[in-house]
Parts: C-alpha cells; structure tokens; sequence
C-alpha cells in the first residue's frame, strides 16, 4: 500500500534499480567456467593438474578426405593441406591417416593460439574446408570436419540464435495469450513489461554475481525462461484479483488493499518457496548447477519483489485506465463479475465433487502411467553429435569419421604428473601406462612441467556403450598402476566420456540430499502458511506426481523415441545429465505458484465459514482463470524452448511444459479438489502440538469502504 500511495517514487524507483542492474552488470561483464571448474572426480583433477601446469591443451581438428577407390583421395587430401596452411590459423598437420581399405584419409591438425580462443578463430579454416567440400564433390570425393574449435563454434552461433529466437517467439506469444484472457491492450502490456524488467535487472545482477560464483554458458537462458514465466504468472493473480474485485463493485482503493492482502500474498509465499527451493540445487556439488541457483533465486526475487512494489504502483496510477485498449468480443465478464472461465471450471468441478474417490483414483492412475516410462530412463552427458541431431553437418561428419577411424574425436587422456617426470620411477610408470592403454595411444611429455600425457583411443563412437566400458577398464588399469608406483608419481583419466561419466556420478549422489531439502523446506513453509500437516504432505505428493509424470514423457520421447517426430525432435537414447535433476527442482518451485495460489484461496473461503465442499467450489472456480492464463502462458513459453535446435533445450521445454500443463489441469482441477473432498475437515485439522505456530490470516481485510456501491434497487 506503500508504493500504491507514493506511486511516482515507486516507479521511478524501479526503474532506477533496473538500469543501474543493467549498466554495473554490463560494465563488469560476466565470468565464465573453465572446464576443471565444471567438473568432478578425477577427470577434474586431471584438467586441473594441466591447468595449474600452464599446459593449454590445443584443439584438434580432423578432416575426413573419402575417394570411391584406394588411394583417390591423394590429390584432395593435398591440395587441403596446403589451403590449410595458408589459413595462418593451423598447425602440426600431420600426414594423411589412411582407413583399412585405403578409400579415405584423415587430416589432423590443431588449430594456433589459445584453446579458448579457437573457436573465433577457426572460420577460415571451415571456409578452406568447405571450398574443398565443393571442388571435390564434381569428382566424386567427401570432405568431413569435426573437431573442437568447429564443433564449439558451432554450438556458439546454435546458443545465440536459439536464445535471440526464444526471446523474440515467448514475448509476442505471451502478449497474445494476456490480450485473450484481459482483453485489453494496457491489462495484457502490464504483466510482460513486468517481466522482461524484472529479467534484464537479473541478468545484471548475475553478471555481478559471476564474479563470484562463475558460471556456464546456458544459465542465461534458463533465467529468461524462469523470470519470464514467473514474472507473468505472478503479475497475472495480483492483477486478476484487483480486476475481480473491482468488477465486483469494490472502489479502485479497496480492491487494490484486497488484492495486496490475498493474491500479494500467495505471491511472497509462492516466491519464498521457489528461492528456497532452487537453493537446494547448492547440494549438488556441481557448479552448473550452483549457477543455475543464482540465476533463478536472483530472478525470481527481482519478479517478485516488483509484483509487490511497482506494480501496486502502477495499478493505483492507471486507475480504470488498466482496461484501455480493449478488444472488441475479448472483454466481456458475466453478471456476477467473475470471468467466463469460473463458469466453465464450476461446470468441469462439479461431478469431481460428486465422485471425488472415483476422480482421486482415475487421476493418479493416469499420472503413474505417464511417469511408468521413467523407470527406464538412462542419463548420460550427450555429446554434441546427439545434441545437435543426426542430420545436423556436424553430426553427419561425426558419424562418418567414426565409423572409419573409430575413438578419434574423443579419445580418453591419461594425466600424469611426477615430481620429476623424467626420474626412472616416472618412466617406469609411463611405460606400464602405454602397455595397459594399448595400440594407438600417443604419448606426450611435457619435461619443464613434469606432466605427460597419453591418448587413449576409445572404440566405436568414444561415447558408446563400448566406450564406456573400455574407459571402466583403463581407469582400473591406471589406479592399479598408479598406486603400484613410487616416487610421488600421480595419474587420473580424463576426457569427454570421463568428464561425463563423473558428472552422472556426482548427479547421483547429489540428487538425494537435493531432493530432501526440498521436500523439508516445502513441508516447512507450507505448514507455517496454514498451519496444516495434511495440506503440507499432499503439496508433496502432488508435486511428486507432477514431476513424475514430466520424468516419464521425456524418456518416452527422447530416449525412445514416441512421438519424437511431432516436435521436430528425434530419439537419442538417453535423457541429459542434469536434465532430472534439474526439472525436479524447477518443478518443485513452480508448483508451489499454483499450489499457493489455489488453497489460499480456498482457506479464504474457509475463514469465511464455508463448509469444506463449498469453500473448495469456491476457491477452484475463483482461481481458474488465473491458474489457466499462468499456465498458458508458461507451457507456450516452455513449448518455444521445446522446438530449439540443441537437445537439451528441447528436453527441458517439453519436460516442463508437459508437467505444468498436467498440474494446472489434472492435478489443480481433478486431484487436488478430489483429495481435499474427501479428506474432509482433516484438511485444516492443526495438531495439539502444532498450535504454537503463528496464525496467517487468508481471508480477504473488510472495511466500510470494500462494500460494494450502493444501488437505486437497494436505496
């Protein structure tokens, strides 16, 4: 009520937080991290052993020449040699690898400079690559390029075109949703201005934090999803409270104090839960998601803290001037105030009140047959050939080069380091290193920083099931080596599979811890908002449904493949890494918008003294379109990340599209008022040893002034 009375400080206070958030952040810039930071187990440890060595492991790439008979490759694989060398950017091109049959070679090089700056500078190299391509295809020869400055740079230019896409698809298509359901042009601007102030404030402020805490590439695009999504959703019930009150006949002074006390409310309730509960992800132990914590807190906050300062600000300053810009046919409210959509839920409620055990059972049988498919799920890091789909021309070149020269682009990479490497105990090490490693390992010493290290090729694509077992061997092979060596000499394995396989491991274990913090804080919070044991345990249990059910679609499309084709998409065989952990938290928190929402609602009935069948009716009807316009508008912006080019982005849209979709629907609609129905007045029961916690009012403040405007019919 504060920022509603002083409106002007309120605004030009907001907006002076959001361009000094967006000026400091900007001048500072943000902190990536490298990879050792990235990384767990001993994969980590190795990166880190050449790191602190000051050794720079160069990119490599590998260029593919195939000819239709042996040796035809000859003059191509020459004439690419030298239009690499005159690119300036390449070096160490070694002599053509020919394949067992002799009908294609393999170019290997690596690319001048930094690693981390390769991929800036490996465009003339992908020009001299191409222009070959051409030449050679009038005469029958192939030319594949794959390799770690081209596959990276081209994951660069995918990131940056998928999130200009993201931003420029999600805004328009949750600007037409709020016209829809507000049917004004103001109503519908207020809730999307809200929320892209609120994400470029957040992106400053993570730019900041990154100094800090550094962190990957892609958070950038999980907090515009998050802040956009929540800064909609949370904009959206204060707003159609407020609307709701004054269509009810409140004045604009008292429908605001209403809607401050109610929807503002749920609203530091719901955004309370969300923080706490993306902190969980702090428990992991791994970095990435240590960022992704950071950036969703940080945005969830700044979308929360303007729902409840400039946006009342706002609300109070536009007066009947919210509804300006209206939309012919999209504006209409029935005779009692509520919108359309009340009538409509009342209707779909109504036999769920009537048969609430056949409802509760029907609804959970569905969720657990949409989670069965997650039984199966397997998580691996996939790796760029996945992420990218198969008919993407790095993929293609991927596959083609590792059907010829199997384990070359990701080979695992034996790490050691001696006091002084060159001493006998580190040669007799290096060499039972060599012996276990076997044919085609390369070894590299690098005597001024006592390190060496050996390349390991592994079979089939080097990311196989093969693969993954030839690794499991070696890395046997090398601790028993290494812990049979003296002399202070140290050996770890690492490598793409070995970075992946620590990562899934560490996930693993971390998920657990993760999972029950969240669940405690939830249990916590809810019971402190309404000092309820069952509606604390049923919040769980119906998020757990929820992310249930999201886990078992994403394994049936992507790891198996049903229904891949309809999104664009295809199966890959497995769910990424950090995906379920991941969409378990997200979920979580998000929930908790719905969640809190709906029951305080319905707990506001209840104060009023409505029975508990009444006050469900009521609550549900009152917040169904509020509950269905979030919802919309999340699964749409959702739905945009699900139709990207990477994999993993389109893993997570569809994950939680699906599962929001299913909560705002079966759950909020079906189980939720069902369960409710039938445990009756079990519901708002506070145990003996319980009624020491604080009572939180949820029921609307009453004052002279909120009565509605006397009439001529009462007068």
């Amino acid at each position: 009520m504060w920022s509603a009375h002083h409106r002007k400080t309120a605004i030009l206070g907001w907006l002076l937080f959001v361009v000094l958030a967006t000026v400091i952040g900007g001048a500072t810039g943000t902190v990536t991290a490298t990879d050792d930071e990235m990384g767990v187990g001993d994969s980590a440890t190795a990166t880190k052993i050449l790191d602190d060595a000051g050794i720079d492991e160069p990119a490599g790439e590998l260029v593919m020449v195939g000819a239709k008979s042996a040796d035809g490759w000859k003059d191509a694989a020459a004439d690419l040699s030298r239009a690499l060398h005159d690119t300036g950017k390449v070096e160490k091109i070694k002599p053509p690898l020919p394949s067992e049959d002799g009908k294609e070679a393999l170019l290997r090089f690596e690319m001048k400079g930094k690693s981390d700056d390769a991929a800036d500078q490996v465009q003339p190299v992908l020009d001299a690559v191409a222009k070959a391509k051409a030449a050679g295809a009038e005469r029958g020869i192939s030319v594949h390029q794959f390799g770690d400055a081209s596959s990276e740079k081209h994951l660069n230019d995918l990131l940056s075109d998928d999130l200009k896409k993201a931003e420029f698809t999600a805004v328009p298509l949750a600007l037409g949703i709020l016209l829809v359901a507000f049917g004004a042009v103001v109503a519908a601007l207020l809730p999307v201005g809200l929320a892209l102030t609120a994400c470029v404030a957040a992106f400053g402020l993570l730019s900041l934090a990154s100094h800090s805490l550094h962190i990957f590439e892609t958070t950038y695009s999980v907090m515009f999803l998050m802040g956009l999504a929540v800064g909609v959703d949370y904009c959206l019930f204060y707003l159609r409270r407020e609307r709701d009150e004054r269509a009810a006949g409140r004045d604009a002074d008292t429908a605001l104090r209403i809607a401050a006390a109610t929807s503002g409310r749920a609203v530091l309730v719901s955004g309370l839960t969300v923080m706490v509960a993306m902190a969980g992800m702090f428990l992991s132990g791994l970095l990435l998601f240590k960022g992704f914590a950071v950036a969703t807190i940080l945005v969830v906050c700044v979308a929360m803290l303007g729902s409840v300062t400039v946006l009342p600000a706002l609300l109070a300053w536009l007066g009947d001037r919210i509804d300006a810009g209206r939309i012919p046919f999209l504006n209409r409210r029935s005779k009692k105030g509520a919108h359309a959509s009340g009538s409509v839920a009342g209707s779909l409620l109504k036999p769920v009140l009537a048969k609430p055990k056949f409802f509760a059972v029907a609804a959970t049988a569905l969720l657990l047959a949409l989670a069965a498919p997650a039984v199966g799920m397997k998580t691996e890091q996939l790796g760029l050939e996945k992420q990218f789909g198969s008919d993407a021309p790095l993929s293609v070149s991927f596959k083609a080069i590792t059907e010829e020269f199997p384990g070359g682009p990701a080979p695992a990479r034996i790490v050691v380091k001696a006091d002084d490497i060159t001493s006998a105990p580190a040669r007799d090490t290096l060499r039972a290193l060599e012996q276990r490693a076997g044919k085609g390992a390369e070894v590299t010493v690098h005597a001024r920083q006592d390190v060496a290290e050996i390349a390991v090729p592994l079979p089939g694509t080097g990311t196989g099931p093969e693969a993954k077992k030839a690794l499991a061997d070696l890395r046997d092979e090398v601790r028993e080596v290494r812990d049979g060596s003296s002399g202070g000499v140290e050996a770890y394995v690492g490598g793409d599979l070995a970075e992946s396989e620590d990562f899934s491991d560490q996930l693993s274990k971390g998920i657990v811890p993760v999972f029950l913090f969240i669940a405690a804080v939830t249990f916590l919070l809810m019971l402190f908002s309404f000092r309820s044991v069952v509606i604390a345990v049923t919040s769980i249990a119906l998020n757990l449904l929820s992310v249930g059910a999201a886990y078992g679609v994403m394994t049936a499309v992507f790891q198996h493949g049903w229904g891949a084709s309809l999104i664009g998409s295809e199966k890959v065989g497995a769910i990424e890494n950090w995906m379920p952990l991941f969409v378990l938290v997200v979920l979580f928190g998000l929930s908790m918008d719905y969640h809190v929402f709906v029951v305080s609602r319905i707990r506001e009935a209840r104060d009023r003294g409505l029975g508990n069948r009444d006050a469900i009716r009521e609550g549900i009807t009152r917040t169904a379109g509020a509950v269905t316009g979030a919802a919309v508008i999340m699964v749409a912006v959702f739905a945009v990340f699900g139709t990207l080019s990477m994999q993993d982005m389109q893993q997570m849209g569809v994950g939680l599209g699906v599962a929001v979709l299913l909560d705002a629907t079966v759950v909020r609609m079906v189980l939720l008022p069902s369960l409710m129905t039938l445990l009756g007045e079990r519901n708002w029961h506070t145990p003996r040893y319980l009624r020491w916690l604080p009572h939180v009012s949820h029921e609307a403040p009453v004052a002279a002034s909120s009565a509605p405007a006397p009439t001529w019919e009462r007068v």
